[in-house]
């Protein structure tokens, strides 16, 4: 099978280090992928927006399958340009993509669905965001509606912040109550009408240890999650991501590809925070470097609508960890061009237990450059998460590049350190 991965982060490098092991796979392409994603696929500087360019390639290429990785390319409807053309495609419908693309379409969805989520409000106007804060109180909880590459929201006490970040997104605004307690992701794979859900992760939101600072796209992550009720998948499978895919269905919209429920494990039990309409970054790193089962022919099959022919997954015993490395000063204005050393380091001296995962870069002659703020997720596998940890650090330690931030609490609770 030729497979087309359409996307150019960490998010992608991840599913094309997979789908690259996976012996079905007989020519992996990626568009416009990054330096390393350039380092087991072929690469197209195609726009991951353009619907019709992307279809237009896969034709070429005579892709059997096209994976569409970033949010934005499925909110703008590449998955259905695709498919048009006749080319089996992971990855929902524009239409199936609002779920994530609208967060006051995913709560109407839950609503309908009886999902548990926070009670929320959807605002347009100044008075209407000032009543909305007061019905909560501290902490507020601020989303943009629309898209914002992992961080449209604010979570604050300080009502002037909460009160600044509304009227800055503009257009329509979703507040809601806070949610007590840790934080889950746990992705789905579905076909629109059978769902299998994936292993449990964790990611890291904040810029800064001890979460700390900013929201960001995601700084670390691990799995498995030795705190967590076995009981959880089963649970959110049948008060979450089943009844948001029959909901869908019902509508006339099913929904075909990742489903991601960002959860929160509050006093009252499981919530859902958020969805997401496609793999996450950073828990993709985690949650594949310990899937077991060959990924293409699990990802076509969701495509086809075959997802029940599918056995069961199977999964490794180790545990993964991934910690990202910034650009100088990520998320405000992260700095770019600045030269990464040390990769060939990580290789020689970490491999097979640790590597790097590319987000953010590019070639820039023989060097090496940064091109984005996340530039790099430095994933590693272990017996446990201790020793995944230690690994995945020790092979960030290798890593230069000039101003760069990283996390240094990715895990360490869960692995009892």
């Amino acid at each position: 099978m030729k497979v087309l991965v359409i996307g150019g982060g960490a998010r992608e490098h991840a599913l094309c280090r997979s789908l690259s092991l996976d012996p079905d796979v007989t020519a992996l392409y990626c568009a416009p992928g990054n330096a390393g994603i350039g380092e087991v696929a072929e690469l197209y500087p195609v726009d991951a927006l353009d619907g019709e360019a992307v279809a237009r390639l896969a034709t070429e290429l005579e892709a059997g399958l096209v994976v569409v990785g970033p949010e934005a390319p499925l909110v703008a409807g590449v998955a259905d340009a695709v498919r048009a053309a006749g080319i089996p495609c992971f990855g929902p419908s524009r239409e199936a993509a609002e779920l994530e693309g609208s967060k006051a379409f995913a709560k109407d969805v839950m609503a309908a669905a009886g999902v548990p989520t926070g009670r929320s409000y959807v605002c347009t106007t100044p008075e209407e965001i000032d009543e909305a804060l007061d019905a909560f109180g501290a902490p507020y909880v601020v989303k943009d509606d629309g898209l914002a590459a992992g961080k449209g929201v604010v979570v604050t006490s300080d009502l002037d912040k909460a009160r600044e970040h509304a009227l800055a997104c503009g257009g329509r605004v979703v507040i809601e109550e806070f949610l007590d307690g840790p934080e889950v992701s746990l992705f789905a794979i579905t076909d629109g009408e059978t769902v299998v859900p994936l292993t449990p992760a964790q990611d890291f939101k904040r810029a800064l240890d001890g979460d700390e600072g900013p929201n960001t796209g995601g700084m670390g992550a691990y799995s498995p999650l030795p705190w967590a009720d076995p009981k959880l998948v089963d649970d959110v499978m049948a008060t979450v991501l089943q009844p948001t895919v029959d909901e869908l269905h019902r509508r006339g919209t099913p929904f075909a590809g990742l489903l991601y429920a960002g959860l929160a494990i509050t006093s009252r039990g499981v919530r859902v925070i958020e969805f997401n309409a496609r793999f996450g970054d950073p828990e993709t790193q985690v949650v594949l470097a310990r899937l077991r089962t060959p990924l293409a022919g699990l990802l076509l099959h969701a495509a086809q609508g075959t997802l029940d022919l599918e056995p069961p997954l199977r999964w490794r015993d180790d545990a993964a960890v991934t910690v990202v490395v910034a650009s100088h000063n990520y998320p405000d204005t992260p700095r770019t061009g600045d030269q990464i050393e040390g990769l060939d380091e990580v290789a020689a001296q970490d491999a097979p237990h640790a590597y790097v995962l590319h987000a953010g870069t590019k070639r820039d002659g023989d060097a090496i450059v940064s091109a984005g703020g996340r530039v790099l997720s430095v994933t590693a596998t272990g017996q446990d998460l201790a020793q995944a940890r230690e690994r995945a650090y020790r092979a960030v330690a290798r890593i230069r590049l000039d101003g760069s931030l990283h996390r240094t609490d990715i895990a360490r609770e869960a692995a009892g350190e």
